[in-house]
C-alpha cells in the first residue's frame, strides 16, 4: 500500500526505487569516507600541486611580496615556538 492508502502499485515500485537510488548513494558516499588510502592520497595531490604552485609563482616573483607580509609574523611565531620549547626543557630538567 502507499501512503495514500490507494495500493497503486506503480507509485509503490518508483517509491522502491527511488529508495534503493538513495540508499545506494549512501553506501557510496561512506564506502568513499572509509577509504582512508584514498582520502590520504587525494589530499597529498592537493597539497603538492598548491606547493608547486606556490613554487612556480616564487620563481616568477609573484610571491615576493607574500614573502615580504609574513617575514614579521613568521619571525615572531618561531620565536614563541622557541620560547615555549625552552620553558618546556627547563621544567623537565627540575623534575
Amino acid at each position: 500500500m502507499t501512503a495514500d492508502g490507494t495500493g497503486d502499485r506503480d507509485a509503490l515500485r518508483a517509491q522502491i526505487r527511488q529508495t534503493r537510488a538513495e540508499l545506494g548513494e549512501t553506501v557510496q558516499a561512506l564506502a568513499e569516507r572509509a577509504d582512508v588510502k584514498a582520502r590520504i592520497r587525494t589530499s597529498a595531490n592537493r597539497t603538492w600541486r598548491r606547493v608547486r604552485g606556490q613554487a612556480s609563482d616564487a620563481r616568477r616573483g609573484r610571491g615576493a611580496g607574500r614573502a615580504k607580509r609574513w617575514r614579521l609574523p613568521m619571525a615572531l611565531l618561531a620565536v614563541g615556538v622557541a620560547g615555549v620549547v625552552v620553558v618546556f626543557v627547563l621544567q623537565r630538567r627540575r623534575r
